[in-house]
């Protein structure tokens, strides 16, 4: 450009004059070149050139941003490192001892079963290739992929799955797991094969694939009796997404982190996370006081409260519905007081069930009045539910309709029986968890306006498991029970299940509901298996052998960086937010799309 025609009016004029230069030159202009071009110009030329040339480089970075996004995709890589912590610390890292949820954490990253929860509460395939139901509904057959390995790369066959089932069924082992395999024998087809016999047809029983399944040669040296003392508990082999890598200990020997490393033949492909630590807290107040020193990414199990602070910050706060029923169950057998039915629909009727929502759960979580919760297969709809609302006047015209008198200088209800004078008292005990002990006291305050006297009783969890529940040392019990996929209540509720290692805590029997819960196990029809669940629902609450109080959400705080393929949406134990951890990823790097799966 020269000065010849005299100064150049607008940027247009020079944008013009340079995309004509660059059209009739093969070659860009050097730098020497361009210097040189721009020593001639004028000063307001000068400033005009070196504007049209910002914008021609701003507008080339927005073309290559532009084609960048067409041409290339983000894809999740291995790498990064994910710090969860936890609550609790692990005692039995084992899928047929697991008791605690930090058990059943750790259990899920080390172990696989024939089949994987997903993120949604259905079931996929994941040591089995295939399975097949007979039309009776009596044979379930399972076929496993080839190449299945364990961490220690000592093959799997069916004699691991055999094996595992018959340790569960063993009663030395006293396995929570058992109730479900009651009646069930198992019998090798082949190495890959294997084939489950029940005595009748038992429609849930695709939950119980899903178990952890341990290698035989490892738990085979060692006598039932003696199995929860094995070190395998604490050091697991399995053949799961994840290996231990390192176990760290505090001072006083108890484990404070696991560090695992992805399993890189696990059969659904190795994890992309590369290091995962767990990190254990003996109290919520630790995990959140290390949460904001940050030296743990992610966390669970913490108070409502906590995580409406938390959510206020800006963290990724995932909250997938939990089919867990809390509630208060009775022990009549401990205390004479709840054989008297108007003592427990009493209670019933003083328990504001919305306000220990509102005041516990901060709105996470849903009313109960019945064993199966809200939006799982078998729940009464809305219409078919009693009305169950606080009313405490009724309580207290009920209590004294059946004799009940308050003395005045105890303040507690009173009742003659023949010679004994039965005073309406008793302890509830419950786990050292923030909503459950902040639930016990509101309980506590309700039931004293219409005169009665509770002492609340705490307990770690691990303590509260062994030695109150399992022996059913309680007289009232304020607790969680887990619902599956498909909510087979006969573990909870069945007569057959009072004594441990059954899980029906209200010591309930009742032969109609006993006939209705193995009706229902037994009918593959939904609709009529849906309507045996209603009926089994009904009976109970004419008897009302518990107080149920509420369903809560799981809460769940991730980091940023933590990328998950699919949501999770649905989980029956919090431990199955690990499910899909396999999938999860931290790092990413661009290819061109024509490459990517």
């Amino acid at each position: 450009m020269s000065q010849d025609n005299g100064d150049i009016n607008s940027v247009e004029e020079i944008k013009e004059k340079i995309l004509f230069f660059l059209k009739k030159r093969v070659d860009l202009p050097s730098f020497k070149e361009t210097a040189r071009i721009y020593k001639i110009l004028s000063l307001k030329e000068k400033i005009a050139f070196l504007a049209f040339t910002a914008v021609f480089g701003i507008s080339m970075l927005f073309i290559a941003s532009d084609l960048s996004g067409k041409l290339l995709t983000e894809i999740p890589v291995s790498g990064g490192t994910l710090t969860e912590g936890v609550i609790g610390t692990p005692r039995f890292i084992n899928p047929i001892l697991a008791v605690s949820d930090t058990d059943r954490d750790m259990t899920a990253l080390i172990y696989s079963g024939l089949l994987r929860p997903d993120e949604k509460g259905g079931l996929n395939l994941d040591m089995a290739e295939k399975y097949e139901i007979s039309e009776d509904g009596l044979l379930y057959t399972f076929t496993l992929r080839q190449e299945l390995v364990w961490h220690d790369n000592k093959p799997i066959t069916s004699d691991d799955i055999i094996f595992t089932i018959n340790q569960l069924k063993d009663s030395r082992i006293k396995s929570s797991k058992r109730a479900g395999w009651e009646g069930v024998k198992i019998k090798k087809i082949d190495d890959r094969t294997v084939r489950f016999i029940l005595a009748k047809p038992y429609t849930p029983f695709l939950e119980n694939a899903a178990i952890g399944i341990l290698p035989k040669h490892i738990w085979e040296k060692i006598h039932p009796e003696q199995i929860s003392f094995s070190k395998f508990n604490i050091e697991p082999i399995g053949s799961g997404p994840y290996k231990v890598k390192k176990i760290s200990r505090n001072s006083s020997g108890i484990i404070s982190s696991y560090i695992l490393k992805p399993n890189k033949k696990f059969i659904l492909g190795k994890p992309l996370i590369k290091k995962l630590e767990l990190k254990f807290y003996p109290s919520e107040k630790e995990l959140l006081e290390a949460y904001k020193k940050g030296d743990v990414d992610s966390i669970s199990a913490i108070s409502p409260q906590a995580a409406e602070k938390i959510k206020k910050s800006g963290d990724i706060l995932k909250t997938p519905s939990l089919p867990r029923v809390f509630g208060v169950f009775f022990n009549h057998n401990n205390a004479k007081i709840f054989a008297k039915e108007e003592t427990r629909k009493a209670l019933n009727l003083a328990t504001d069930k919305n306000r220990i929502i509102t005041e516990v759960l901060e709105g996470y979580g849903v009313k109960l009045d019945y064993p199966i919760p809200p939006g799982i297969f078998g729940a009464l709809d809305t219409e078919e539910a009693g009305d169950f609302s606080a009313d405490v006047e009724r309580a207290k015209s009920l209590l004294k309709k059946n004799g009940w008198k308050l003395n005045e200088e105890t303040g507690i209800l009173e009742k003659k029986i023949k010679k004994e004078t039965l005073e309406f008292r008793f302890s509830l005990s419950t786990s050292d968890t923030p909503e459950l002990k902040q639930t016990a006291e509101l309980l506590k305050s309700m039931w004293k306006n219409i005169g009665v006297e509770v002492e609340i009783k705490i307990f770690e969890i691990g303590d509260l498991s062994q030695n109150v529940i399992r022996p059913r040392k309680y007289e009232a019990l304020l607790f969680g029970e887990i619902i599956g996929r498909d909510p087979d209540p006969f573990a909870f509720w069945h007569s057959s299940q009072r004594n441990d290692p059954g899980l029906n805590i209200a010591m309930y029997a009742n032969i109609t509901v006993d006939g209705l819960l193995e009706e229902a196990r037994a009918i593959s029809d939904k609709d009529e298996r849906n309507k045996k669940y209603k009926e089994f629902q009904k009976e109970v609450a004419k008897d009302m052998p518990a107080i149920f109080l509420y369903s809560p959400r799981f809460i769940y705080i991730i980091p940023e960086f933590l990328k998950m393929r699919d949501e999770i949406k649905n989980i029956t134990i919090p431990s199955e937010r690990f499910s899909q951890i396999h999938k999860w990823y931290i790092k990413t790097r661009k290819i061109p799309k024509i490459f990517a799966k």
